[in-house]
């Protein structure tokens, strides 16, 4: 499971502004193999964490490239999964890896998405030149994808902006520091995003993440209503902040869990422009 928010104007009117601010927690259970984010794909162009679970390896739940592609997911909370369906890391890696925009590509993923346990995701094409453009698909929603318009959104294992009180109290947080983000220096925005994604005040009762996860959520129920999942082998894992500025320079840092502890992290940031 995992929670992101995120805010995107392409044609911000301060040069102070920032194109996109998306920050994003990746929940998993603690012993699932992965790699921590870094450039990959055939010019080193591609930049993610992967997965590396036997049967899933190379796929990924967040990256973006030096060409302006990114693509993030999250898994749609449902009580029994498919153990035959395709491993939806695949979905963001073959955007990324592939020339396809991001209408077209979910488009093309719409007619597959009975193929996968469910999913959403976001796609986006970034370009200083053209203007951004974002998309999002939910293969448990409606059946074409669309594209998006500037604003805030969040997004957790329901589909896009469902208000379950933990996405909404987050993106309400969330607000709060974009609100600021230009009066702030960029460590000190990071700080604060992260903040936000490291909250653990659960949220409850939400009897909206009970009808849908039913007797599988029970159980963690008032660890898995907060932003920040904590639980004794499963939870939040890696935190993501990703800054695209109004000349196309990307920021994105992340901090990640070492060696199943949650009470070690590092904090690694890649920082480059876009091309497109």
């Amino acid at each position: 499971m995992c929670i992101i928010f995120f805010k995107f104007d392409p044609r911000p009117v301060s040069k102070n502004a920032y194109r996109l601010i998306l920050a994003a927690n990746r929940d998993e259970f603690y012993h699932r193999l992965s790699k921590r984010a870094d450039f990959w794909g055939t010019n080193n162009e591609i930049l993610s964490g992967l997965d590396m679970e036997e049967g899933k390896e190379g796929g990924t739940w967040l990256g973006i490239s030096t060409r302006g592609k990114l693509a993030a997911l999250t898994n749609y909370l449902q009580p029994r999964l498919d153990r035959d369906a395709r491993g939806r890391g695949e979905l963001a890696t073959h955007f990324l890896t592939n020339d396809i925009d991001s209408l077209s590509y979910l488009k093309k993923i719409s007619t597959e998405g009975h193929l996968y346990n469910g999913f959403n995701l976001i796609t986006a094409d970034l370009s200083t030149t053209k203007g951004d453009v974002v998309c999002y698909y939910g293969n448990r929603g409606q059946p074409e994808p669309i594209v998006l318009t500037p604003g805030i959104y969040g997004l957790s294992n329901a589909l896009l902006d469902t208000p379950w009180r933990k996405l909404s109290f987050g993106k309400r947080l969330f607000q709060e520091t974009v609100e600021q983000s230009q009066t702030l220096s960029k460590d000190a925005l990071i700080a604060q995003l992260l903040s936000v994604l490291n909250n653990e005040e659960a949220q409850l009762p939400d009897p909206a993440i009970v009808e849908q996860g039913q007797e599988y959520v029970q159980p963690i129920l008032n660890k898995y209503a907060a932003v920040c999942v904590r639980c004794p082998d499963y939870g939040t894992r890696t935190n993501t902040i990703i800054l695209v500025d109004t000349d196309g320079q990307v920021t994105f840092a992340e901090r990640s869990m070492l060696d199943k502890d949650p009470t070690r992290w590092e904090t690694s940031t890649h920082e480059f422009r876009l091309q497109s």
